[in-house]
C-alpha cells in the first residue's frame, strides 16, 4: 500500500471495529481494511451502500454484475473477490471458471450474458447507454427496478476499485490461494496478487 496505515494496536474503538468485521468476515485482516483506516466513517458508508445494493439483488445476479465491472475496471481484487462469492456464496463454481476463463461470458445463458454485457457498459463508459440497451435487459426479464439493481451494481464498484488501485493495495496473498493456477491467472486483470 502506498500510504502508512495507523498500527493496529493504536486505532481507535471504530477502526478496531472494522478491522474485527473484516477479519471475521474473511478469516484474516484483507489487505483493503487499513485503506480505511483513516476514514472508518467511510468504511461504514462503503459497507452501508454494498450491502443496499446487493440486497435489493438476486445474489448471484449481483456478483455476475460485480465480476463484470471488476474486469473493466481492471481490479483483480474485486474481481477475485467476487469470483470467490459466486463460487462459495452462490455455489456456482461452474459459471465462475466460465467467466474467468471466458469474459465474453459466450456460454452463458442469454439473460446472464445480458446482464454482465450491461453492467460491462456502465463500467466502460455509462454514457453510452441507450434506450435500446435497457430495452435489451427488459426483454430478457428484467424490470426496470432490476435494470437499476444492474447500474447500481456496477457503479458503486467503481468507487471500491478505485480507492484500492489509487492507495496501491494488492490482493491478499489468501485470496489468490483460494484459487488453482489457472483461475488465478484469469481473475489478475490489474494490479497483482500480494506474494506475503
Amino acid at each position: 500500500m502506498f500510504i502508512e496505515a495507523p498500527e493496529e494496536s493504536t486505532v481507535g474503538d471504530d477502526v478496531a471495529d472494522w478491522y474485527e468485521r473484516q477479519r471475521k468476515a474473511w478469516g484474516y485482516l484483507p489487505n483493503y481494511a487499513p485503506a480505511f483506516a483513516t476514514r472508518p466513517d467511510v468504511a461504514e458508508a462503503w459497507n452501508t451502500l454494498n450491502n443496499a445494493v446487493r440486497g435489493h439483488m438476486d445474489r448471484r445476479r449481483f456478483e455476475l454484475a460485480t465480476i463484470a465491472a471488476a474486469r473493466v475496471y481492471r481490479s483483480t481484487y474485486c474481481l477475485a473477490a467476487h469470483s470467490k462469492f459466486l463460487r462459495d456464496a452462490c455455489g456456482d463454481e461452474p459459471t465462475m471458471r466460465t467467466v474467468a476463463a471466458d469474459p465474453s461470458g459466450a456460454k452463458l445463458d442469454a439473460t446472464d450474458r445480458a446482464v454482465m454485457d450491461f453492467a460491462a457498459q456502465v463500467a466502460r463508459d455509462a454514457s453510452s447507454i441507450t434506450a435500446a440497451d435497457v430495452q435489451n435487459l427488459r426483454d430478457h426479464g428484467l424490470s426496470d427496478p432490476e435494470v437499476v439493481d444492474v447500474v447500481l451494481a456496477a457503479a458503486a464498484r467503481a468507487f471500491f476499485t478505485k480507492v484500492l488501485d489509487a492507495l496501491g493495495v494488492q490482493a491478499d496473498v489468501q485470496l489468490g490461494e483460494m484459487f488453482d493456477p489457472e483461475v488465478r491467472g484469469q481473475v489478475t486483470v490489474g494490479r497483482p496478487f500480494a506474494d506475503s
